[in-house]
């Protein structure tokens, strides 16, 4: 594993904006950029001058984080724009991948950083989905597979001047290495049919499918010149506990074990934007606040084929959720 420790008390960032030159001209989504890390996350790259989309479900919760990152950064010359994104309904993912392609001609990255975590048992999408494999996985993976030729031709654009710049980031947890059964999930249960499972374990087994969906990725569109990174951005304060119960060890946990958003969004950060993610690099786990490190052994495992000496179960998961979204890609 990449320490479990060192995972829950890091160091300090080494990537933060203060590394940052100017992004003008630079397009980014960042997937529930209405709160939290990924609100802190988009006024970061507003503050550089970029062009930031705050992908969210709620229009209200959006304008308002915008305008509070707006009120932040008076003199920045980037814009902040509202992308309406319902990672729990496939159609409003499909609409929304393709809204954002009518309104722009390059992507530089995309942070897959929105997420549910515990919610009430039963949860389902709109096509009926556990909504933490829906929201975490499912939708994100439309999203990205649909922005994909857009993520290649900014790619094909740069080669000559700015390789390595365009990638993918995808959001996963400690919870993919402390919750999950070994390889990352069950093959004989996907989608949780044959046997329930606690809100817990479906969430943890959604995270280390999140992984698995950044490395086998990687390796899909290594020839595009994407790059694909998974990183566990920390044990945070931010919007995601909104359903983590309300007993002593919850409300001693918001206090000691966990930190300020604007530390995910370092971890996101440096996924994104720092020059030490190279080609050679893509399809890595990242740990907070932004240290490339290994994933626990068995998953790891899992990204690689037998013929690479791994399990082949990353291409099993990959397969498995394009399988569900493929009926809303066209």
């Amino acid at each position: 594993m990449g320490g479990i420790i060192t995972q829950m008390w890091p160091p300090k960032p080494a990537f933060t904006e203060k590394n940052l030159g100017d992004l003008s001209g630079k397009i980014y989504i960042v997937t529930g950029s209405n709160t939290g890390v990924g609100k802190e996350l988009a006024q970061i790259l507003y503050s550089k001058n970029a062009t930031v989309y705050v992908a969210a479900r709620s229009q209200a919760k959006a304008t308002e984080a915008i305008e509070d990152i707006r009120a932040a950064f008076p003199t920045s010359t980037g814009r902040l724009e509202f992308l309406a994104l319902d990672l729990s309904d496939l159609s409003a993912v499909a609409r929304s991948a393709k809204e954002f392609i009518t309104r722009e001609t390059k992507l530089d990255v995309l942070f897959n950083n929105a997420g549910v975590m515990h919610p009430p048992q039963g949860s389902k999408t709109k096509q009926g989905y556990e909504l933490q494999l829906g929201v975490n996985n499912l939708g994100h993976l439309l999203f990205t597979e649909l922005l994909t030729p857009l993520l290649a031709t900014t790619a094909a654009s740069y080669s000559a001047t700015s390789p390595n710049t365009v990638r993918v980031v995808w959001v996963s947890s400690l919870y993919s290495e402390m919750g999950s059964p070994k390889g990352g999930f069950d093959p004989e249960n996907m989608g949780f049919t044959k046997k329930e499972q606690s809100t817990y374990y479906k969430y943890s087994v959604s995270k280390a499918g999140v992984y698995y969906q950044a490395a086998e990725y990687a390796k899909r569109y290594k020839d595009k010149g994407i790059i694909s990174l998974a990183v566990n951005p920390g044990n945070l304060r931010s919007d995601l506990q909104r359903y983590g119960g309300q007993g002593l060890l919850h409300k001693i946990n918001q206090k000691v074990v966990l930190f300020p958003a604007i530390n995910g969004a370092y971890s996101e950060l440096f996924c994104g934007l720092s020059p030490e993610v190279t080609a050679e690099k893509s399809g890595s786990y990242a740990i907070p606040w932004g240290r490339l490190a290994k994933i626990r052994e068995d998953i790891e495992k899992g990204s690689k084929s037998a013929k690479e000496g791994g399990t082949g179960l990353g291409k099993i998961w990959y397969d498995w959720c394009l399988d569900q979204v493929e009926p809303f890609m066209h």
